[in-house]
């Protein structure tokens, strides 16, 4: 996630009042857990997660118009390549490319490692019970699962704001926020298409985006307390199994970013920039480091400028446009975060998720690498969408916030690392066909 640290200057930065926040409520839920009798245990439960429950649901109310603004003013962002023809269809399929071979990463990682499926059986049966109405739906919607003809047709929303309406709560007639985003993704490429008469309707949600992330950024001031509310009620319900969860999950995300980093990436540096990978990683080494100490693409573009100029020696007019559309746009690291944190949570729960309600992960978490918002908690609001979209328990996010900050910083680190591979990518299709136009030099 290309999230900014929190620099107002005052006290500990957001990140640690999380961690403290996460640390407090494990502590306090398994004594809870170890001490008291289950009734009581039960009742202190109920009053954390009231507490949780309330940062859910300031994130739950503006997730919809999140949505909407981030991947519309996205897509309008990466439409404006249109006019530069080649170069932005390139740039847009190798974003693609990368984000898709991203999710299926953390996805096949997800379900062959099984982070979640660690706890004991007893463990999974009181979480079950716990969240009855929530398991319940999720039975009951896969009994009910559509074919997978269906399952792609209702990406195309017959009414969107009917969809937009039912996406939450699961009462939507097609594929709930996977149809939202759709329309958002054509309503991009609309605004695109009409050049200057957009401007009103770009700058109408330009503004309205910045309203829903100082919302956003209120909800997160509570995030500590909300986090300790949630992971007390985990805690005190399942102990030390919970830990060990954790634990795998944070192990398989860093595996998979390492994947997505050292391999695909490789490949791509070697058979289609045709260089050598070593090479390549040692040139970028000083983005990589800015990128993992910052955990933000955005302040770390201006090293990224100056490395594929003075290392790389790209072609300015490639590279700086692929950067600056990428530092938003190519977030595959936060795509693969995001797909597999969800099979994490949903595993953790016991529920089983379906092939189209895999491939619907999949589909939301690559659309999404191009609306998560810059700012602190801002791929949460992405991971609570799609656990409610599939009917997976959203309080589960409590338990992978405290571990958050080290995985911010390495999938920013593999944000970054791909914008680069794709301006060197790009960069040498470019040059190529160039020359081809041109003809050999005498």
């Amino acid at each position: 996630m290309n999230s900014e640290t929190e620099e107002n200057g005052v006290g500990l930065a957001l990140h640690w009042k999380i961690l403290i926040g996460l640390a407090v409520g494990a502590v306090a839920g398994l004594i809870c857990n170890v001490y008291l009798d289950p009734e009581s245990s039960k009742t202190l439960s109920a009053i954390a997660e009231t507490v949780g429950q309330v940062f859910l649901r300031l994130i739950f109310m503006v997730v919809v118009p999140l949505v909407f603004c981030a991947l519309t003013l996205g897509v309008a962002g990466i439409g404006d390549a249109r006019k530069l023809g080649r170069l932005g269809l390139r740039t847009l399929l190798m974003t693609i490319l990368f984000s898709s071979c991203s999710v299926l990463i953390g996805l096949s990682l997800a379900n062959v490692i099984r982070p979640g499926g660690r706890l004991s059986a007893e463990s999974r049966v009181q979480l079950r019970e716990k969240y009855t109405v929530e398991a319940n739906i999720t039975t009951a919607k896969a009994k009910a699962a559509k074919s997978l003809k269906d399952a792609l047709l209702d990406i195309i929303p017959k009414n969107p704001l009917q969809e937009a309406v039912g996406s939450l709560d699961g009462s939507s007639p097609g594929s709930g926020m996977l149809g939202v985003m759709f329309f958002s993704l054509c309503m991009g490429v609309a605004l695109t298409v009409i050049g200057d008469k957009a401007k009103p309707v770009l700058d109408f949600l330009d503004g309205f985006y910045e309203a829903v992330m100082a919302i956003i950024r209120f909800a997160m001031r509570l995030a500590p307390f909300g986090v300790a509310g949630l992971v007390f009620a985990m805690t005190a319900t399942l102990g030390l199994d919970i830990i060990q969860a954790l634990f795998w999950f944070v192990l398989t995300v860093i595996c998979g970013l390492l994947i997505q980093l050292l391999v695909v990436y490789s490949l791509a540096i070697y058979f289609i920039a045709r260089k050598s990978p070593m090479a390549f990683f040692r040139d970028i080494s000083e983005v990589l480091l800015t990128a993992f100490a910052t955990s933000s693409s955005n302040v770390t573009l201006p090293t990224s400028l100056r490395v594929v100029d003075e290392k790389l020696k790209l072609d300015r007019r490639v590279s700086h446009f692929v950067l600056t559309v990428g530092s938003t746009a190519n977030q595959n690291g936060t795509a693969l975060y995001e797909g597999l944190t969800v099979l994490f949570i949903a595993q953790v729960f016991g529920i089983e998720l379906s092939i189209s309600q895999q491939i619907v992960v999949v589909l939301m978490s690559i659309l999404a690498g191009l609306g998560t918002a810059g700012v602190p908690g801002g791929s949460l609001p992405l991971v609570v969408l799609v656990l409610q979209s599939i009917q997976v328990p959203v309080e589960g996010i409590g338990i992978i916030m405290g571990v958050d900050r080290l995985l911010d910083m390495s999938r920013t680190t593999v944000n970054v690392a791909g914008d680069v591979v794709v301006a060197t990518c790009v960069n040498r299709w470019e040059v190529d066909d160039l020359r081809d136009e041109v003809g050999p030099s005498n």
